[in-house]
């Protein structure tokens, strides 16, 4: 059962809007290559072995308290609600590498979060995604799901499209974080699924977590 819905995920990533499938791997029999193997700081500076997750499914997020995309918040938290006892975390990193959109402190961040969207999900201290400041986690992150491209047919992946091929008519070619509120998806097992862009409907977020669990 758990075969047949990891696959149904694999596939649904594919086509789903704004989300890519990870980077195919030759099996191993110790796969010690999955998110278990990072450290990270909450939003107090203390460190947090992702090992704990181990056997959930998580969605990691870079986020941003100023940005277009923060009401998602929102949905963020009514996903983690709904399914927090069916074994469903929500890592939430902010970050401020996008249009400057997260220059709060960690501790005004959570007050903002809290206070604004009642978040209860484990907010992560702030990070870079991109660059040579960027995370091993993140770093890691990227390379096991690519960047597949916006939707164009949707009117926010369109003026993304275009607001980053006008600063470089190669955007797409690497697999950078574009902007807040992208998503991974990690199964159970510690492997990435698949990656959300901003502009995915949650509604297409919240199917493929369901089908993990």
């Amino acid at each position: 059962m758990k075969h047949l819905k990891f696959m149904a995920v694999a596939m649904a990533a594919v086509v789903l809007i704004g989300s890519c499938k990870q980077k195919s791997e030759t099996p191993v029999e110790q796969n010690n290559d999955n998110i278990y193997q990072f450290t990270v700081l909450d939003g107090t500076d203390n460190e947090v072995s992702l090992a704990t997750l181990e056997g959930k499914v998580v969605l990691v997020v870079n986020t941003a308290t100023e940005c277009g995309f923060t009401p998602q918040y929102e949905e963020l938290q009514a996903l983690y609600k709904r399914y927090r006892s069916e074994g469903f975390e929500v890592l939430d990193f902010p970050c401020n590498q996008f249009g400057a959109q997260a220059p709060g402190s960690n501790e005004e961040i959570h007050a903002f979060c809290t206070g604004t969207y009642n978040v209860t999900f484990p907010q992560m201290a702030k990070i870079d995604v991109n660059g040579d400041s960027a995370t091993s986690l993140y770093t890691w992150l990227k390379a096991k799901a690519p960047f597949c491209g916006f939707d164009t047919t949707d009117p926010r992946g369109a003026y993304l499209d275009k607001m980053f091929r006008a600063q470089d008519p190669d955007y797409d070619r690497n697999d950078d974080i574009k902007w807040n509120f992208t998503k991974f998806l990690v199964d159970r097992e510690g492997n990435v699924v698949a990656r959300f862009e901003p502009t995915a409907p949650m509604t297409a977020v919240a199917e493929a977590v369901k089908a993990l669990l």
